[in-house]
C-alpha cells in the first residue's frame, strides 16, 4: 500500500485541483485510490455516508475516485467563526470550538485521529492521495504539524510541491519553500508541479533547467493554465462567469463574513440564462429577480453585518416590488423572527430579532443535524436532493406551508403565502436539474434550461485527469504511487 502527498507553497496552489486529477488519473487505470486531507479549515463542507462532515473538495475528490465521500477522508475539520476560533470536527462530529492557542495545544490529540484514520484507508486501497493544507513552510505552524510535513513525516511518505505561476515568482516561491524545510523533509519531496502556466513552454525551459540544477529535484510537469475549468472551492469565492444569454435571471447573493456552503451557488455562476453577482460590504443591491440569503457559519453575528450594510431595507424594497427571497440554512433562518443562541455556538450567547418575513424562531443546539436528503419541491412537485447541515431547530406556524416535503417522511422549509419567499435547510438545491429548472421558473425565469451540475462537474474531472496524462512524468507518478510501469 502506498501513500502520496501533494503539499502548495502557498494557499490556492493548485493541491484539491491536483489531487481530484491524480485520483481521477489513477481511477481509469483501475487503481483503487482515495483521497485524504488531514486537516481542513474551510466552511464548505459536504455529509458524508457516514453521517458526518467533511471538507468539500475532499467530496469532489471521491467522485473523482468514484467514491461515497467518508469522514476518514477528511479527520478533522475547522469551521471558522472567527477571526481568532473555529469549530472543530473531529471524524465528521463537531467536538468543541477553540480559539488559535486552544488548537494549537490540541493538535496532538487531533494528530490521533488523523492517524487512525489513514491507517484504515492504508489498510484498504492501493494509494491514498493526501493533499496538505496552506503550506509548509509556515514557521510558526511548525510545531505540532498535522497537515503538512508532520503528518508527512509521521507516515513516511514522499511530497510532491505545487506551485503557482500565474500569481508570480514560482521559483522564488519553490525554492524558497524548499529552503525552510528541515533537512529530512527536504529529502521527502520527490519533486515540483508547476500550475497554470500560459505561453510558450520553451520560454519557460531555462527556469525548469536552473530549478531542478539548484535543488537537485526534477520537476513532474507544467500544467497549462485553463480558463473554464470549474471545481468547486475549498473556501474563496468563484465569481466567475461566461457565454451568457442574452435574456437572464438576475440573482444577488449578499456576502456576508462568515458565508458557508457557497459552493451551492456554483450551478447558478455556470447557468447560461442566470446572471449572479455577489454583493460585498459597502456596495448596494442592485434591481434583480431573486436575493438569497446564504448559509452562515455565525448566523446572528452575519445578521447584525446584514443589517449594518443597509441590505435589510433592500430586501423589504425587492419583495415591495414583486422581487423573490430565498434563504438557505443560516439564510433561512434570518427569515424568521427570532434567533436564539443560548448556548453561545457561533459567538456571544444571546437572542437576535431575525427579518421577520416568515412566522418562525430558531433555537441553536449542540448537536448538529447531518443528513443527506431527498424529496420533492413545493413548486411543481420537483425532484430535490441535497444535503443538511444545521445545528438550529426551527419551529413556528410558517412551517405549516413547507418548501419540501422530504422522502423520510419530515417536512422542511417554509414557503409564504404569496410565494414571495422561500425557506430551506437544504444546501445542493441547484445541482438537480429538475429542482434547479422549478426554482428558476419561480424566480422569474420563463423558458429555463436544463443544466446537469454533476454532468458538468463530471466533464471537468475527466479534462483534468487528461491533463495530467499530457503534461506530467506519469512513469515518475506511478514509481512514487508503488505501482508497476513506474520510471526506473
Amino acid at each position: 500500500m502506498s501513500t502520496l502527498m501533494v503539499q502548495g507553497t502557498t494557499s490556492d496552489a493548485g493541491k484539491s485541483t491536483l489531487v481530484t486529477a491524480l485520483c481521477r488519473w489513477l481511477t481509469r487505470q483501475g487503481v483503487a485510490v482515495v483521497p485524504f486531507k488531514p486537516q481542513n479549515m474551510a466552511l464548505n463542507s459536504a455529509v458524508t455516508a457516514d453521517g458526518g462532515e467533511i471538507g468539500r473538495a475532499q467530496a469532489v475528490q471521491a467522485q473523482a475516485a468514484y467514491l461515497e465521500p467518508h469522514t476518514d477522508m477528511n479527520p478533522v475539520l475547522l469551521k471558522p467563526n472567527s477571526d481568532t476560533g473555529a469549530q472543530v470536527i473531529i471524524h465528521g462530529r463537531a467536538v468543541t470550538t477553540m480559539n488559535a492557542v486552544a488548537y494549537h495545544d490540541y493538535k496532538a490529540i487531533a494528530m490521533q485521529a488523523v492517524l487512525a484514520s489513514h491507517q484504515r484507508l492504508n489498510d484498504t486501497y492501493d494509494v491514498v492521495m493526501v493533499e496538505g493544507a496552506g503550506s509548509p513552510a509556515e514557521i510558526n505552524l511548525r510545531a505540532g504539524d498535522i497537515a503538512n510535513m508532520g503528518f508527512a513525516e509521521a507516515v513516511d511518505c514522499p511530497v510532491l510541491l505545487i506551485a503557482d505561476i500565474n500569481r508570480g515568482g514560482v521559483f522564488a516561491h519553490l525554492v524558497g519553500t524548499l529552503e525552510l524545510l528541515s533537512p529530512s523533509e527536504q529529502a521527502r519531496v520527490q519533486g515540483f508541479i508547476i500550475n497554470r502556466f500560459r505561453g510558450d513552454i520553451a520560454l519557460l525551459q531555462p527556469g525548469l533547467d536552473w530549478l531542478e540544477a539548484r535543488t537537485g529535484k526534477p520537476v513532474i510537469g507544467v500544467l497549462p493554465y485553463v480558463m473554464d475549468l470549474h471545481l468547486e472551492a475549498e473556501d474563496g469565492l468563484d465569481r466567475r462567469q461566461s457565454g451568457k444569454a442574452d435574456t437572464v435571471l438576475k440573482v444577488i447573493v449578499p456576502e456576508l463574513p462568515r458565508i458557508s456552503n457557497h459552493t451551492d451557488f456554483d450551478p447558478l455562476r455556470l447557468h447560461p440564462q442566470v446572471d449572479l453577482q455577489f454583493i460585498g460590504a459597502g456596495d448596494d443591491i442592485p434591481p434583480a429577480d431573486l436575493i438569497i440569503l446564504p448559509g452562515s457559519k455565525s448566523v446572528r453575528a452575519d445578521l447584525a453585518h446584514l443589517r449594518a450594510q443597509g441590505w435589510e431595507e433592500a430586501i423589504i424594497r425587492h419583495l415591495r416590488y414583486g422581487g423573490k427571497v430565498l434563504g438557505i440554512c443560516g439564510g433561512l433562518q434570518m427569515l424568521g423572527t427570532r434567533i436564539d443562541d443560548p448556548l453561545g455556538l457561533e459567538g456571544a450567547a444571546g437572542s437576535s430579532a431575525g427579518l421577520g418575513l416568515l412566522e418562525f424562531t430558531t433555537q441553536l443546539h449542540a448537536e448538529k443535524q447531518l443528513r443527506n436528503v431527498t424529496g420533492q419541491l413545493s413548486l411543481e412537485q420537483a425532484a430535490v436532493s441535497g444535503y443538511e447541515i444545521h445545528a438550529g431547530v426551527t419551529v413556528g406556524a410558517a412551517l405549516e406551508r413547507p418548501a419540501v416535503q422530504l422522502s423520510d417522511g419530515r417536512c422542511d422549509g417554509a414557503i409564504s403565502a404569496d410565494g414571495q419567499i422561500l425557506g430551506t435547510y437544504l444546501h445542493g438545491l441547484f445541482e438537480a436539474p429538475q429542482s434547479s429548472v422549478a426554482l428558476l421558473r419561480w424566480a422569474g425565469l420563463a423558458d429555463v434550461q436544463s443544466v446537469d451540475y454533476h454532468a458538468l462537474r463530471e466533464a471537468d474531472i475527466e479534462r483534468l485527469a487528461d491533463l495530467v496524462e499530457r503534461h506530467l512524468d506519469t512513469a515518475r507518478l506511478r514509481e512514487l504511487c508503488s505501482l508497476p510501469g513506474g520510471s526506473d
